[in-house]
């Protein structure tokens, strides 16, 4: 079998038979296959799809390029929540703890940024001494003292994945439907998970805009998932707008900190966080309805038991046991921290997320080839929400930026990408569809 066929195939719009699939992933995994012929297939797939049928051996041949988790020694359910990709979207950062401080653990297995949406990982690696990829010895280890541990792929976990993975985000087939299946799926199943609840983006900032694109993501994983033996459920959430009041990773990383302590906290990442969390505590058996769900979440935050176990997390993977504590002295800081802001006063009437997205990269939060380094430090704080009303010292946000060149952009962006109008904008929810 050669890689050109199957690649040609797909290219033709012609079903490929588990063998083709099977014989790909392996050759990608084994190096067999070339970064070009693997960009190529996955351009084809973006052009021409996929059906379920090869969805599901794409992504049960991705699981299986590595490691399975097995989790016979815990006695709790296994339960994970995946987003599609947002704009300042840390819910992962606070779910993790809040889950396993009701009785839950939660190996959660996540990405670096894709395209103009922040990665969880890259969150994580702003934090001194946190090992994104340990072993799976001490991820195991560490799920089954502490209750969580988000991490990234290690080198046996839905190998596969990882290489197509970042070749995806470099190669303009982010956005395939039948390719995020695979990929969230592929590490989700590799974790050995009971139940998980899936976060489809939908807006301006989203990977799926349309909300008939975020239906179908969403349609995708449950299907896939719960064919392949995962209790799994997806909820549409709104991202025509920055999530919470911070965008980049260091400063995303304080602001989920500042969440568990219950300081300052976003009204919106508030109501997405414990939706998600309530979905997978009635999935997994430990409540029996949502509100009993909520009430036990809202106890874990009020009480600082969320907040330790994240704490817990963080010294266990090797970062700072007092890093809740003086998060901001660990955490990387900008030489600039300064305002930007509105030329006219009025409403905000409505944001280019995607744009302050791609704003991020240009201050060096985000990469445009798979190598490269990140600067931690850059982003914005105090963002503006759609709906506020702001005069001209108002502050739009404030950008952390390295040098006056990258402030002066990012201030110009701003400015061209946040919408001020006379009237107050119509109102969206929060919460937009729930699909099981």
């Amino acid at each position: 079998m050669l890689p050109q066929e199957v690649i040609r195939r797909k290219r033709n719009k012609q079903a490929l038979s588990a063998e083709e699939i099977q014989f790909f992933i392996k050759g990608v995994t084994d190096g067999s296959i070339v970064d070009a012929q693997a960009a190529a297939l996955t351009m084809a797939i973006f052009l021409n799809g996929m059906n379920t049928e090869e969805t599901t051996i794409l992504t049960q041949s991705m699981r299986d390029s590595g490691d399975v988790l097995k989790w016979t020694d815990v006695d709790g359910p296994i339960v994970d929540k995946h987003s599609s990709g947002g704009v300042g979207d840390k819910i992962s950062l606070m779910l993790a703890p809040m889950l396993a401080a009701c009785g839950a653990y939660v190996p959660m297995i996540s990405g670096r940024g894709l395209g103009h949406t922040g990665g969880t990982l890259d969150k994580f690696d702003s934090i001194p001494g946190y090992q994104t990829v340990p072993t799976n010895q001490l991820f195991k280890k560490v799920v089954k003292e502490v209750g969580c541990a988000i991490i990234g792929q290690t080198g046996n976990l839905a190998p596969a994945d990882k290489k197509i993975y970042a070749i995806r985000d470099v190669c303009a087939s982010v956005e395939s439907i039948e390719l995020i299946t695979a990929s969230i799926l592929s590490k989700k199943l590799a974790a050995g998970l009971d139940c998980l609840v899936m976060d489809l983006k939908c807006g301006n900032g989203a990977f799926m805009e349309s909300i008939e694109r975020a239906q179908s993501l969403a349609r995708s994983i449950v299907n896939v998932a719960n064919a392949a033996g995962c209790k799994t459920n997806a909820v549409l959430t709104d991202m025509n707008q920055v999530l919470g009041h911070s965008a980049g990773n260091a400063v995303e990383v304080q602001e989920a900190v500042d969440f568990l302590k219950g300081i300052n906290v976003d009204s919106r990442l508030h109501i997405i966080t414990l939706e998600l969390c309530s979905e997978l505590l009635v999935s997994a058996q430990i409540c029996n309805n949502l509100k009993e769900a909520k009430n036990k979440l809202q106890r874990v935050l009020d009480t600082g038991l969320a907040l330790e176990k994240f704490a817990q997390m963080i010294s266990a993977l090797g970062g700072p046991s007092d890093f809740c504590e003086k998060a901001n002295q660990y955490l990387p800081q900008a030489p600039i921290i300064r305002p930007v802001y509105p030329q006219q006063s009025g409403f905000v009437h409505s944001m280019d997320t995607r744009g302050i997205g791609l704003s991020i990269i240009e201050l060096k939060g985000g990469r445009t080839t798979p190598d490269q380094k990140l600067d931690y430090s850059t982003g914005y704080t105090q963002f503006c929400q759609i709906g506020q009303q702001i005069d001209t010292q108002t502050p739009l946000a404030f950008v952390h930026a390295a040098s006056e060149e990258q402030f002066a952009k990012a201030a110009d962006n701003l400015q061209k990408l946040i919408t001020i109008t006379d009237k107050a904008p119509q109102s969206f929810p929060d919460i937009i569809e729930k699909i099981s």
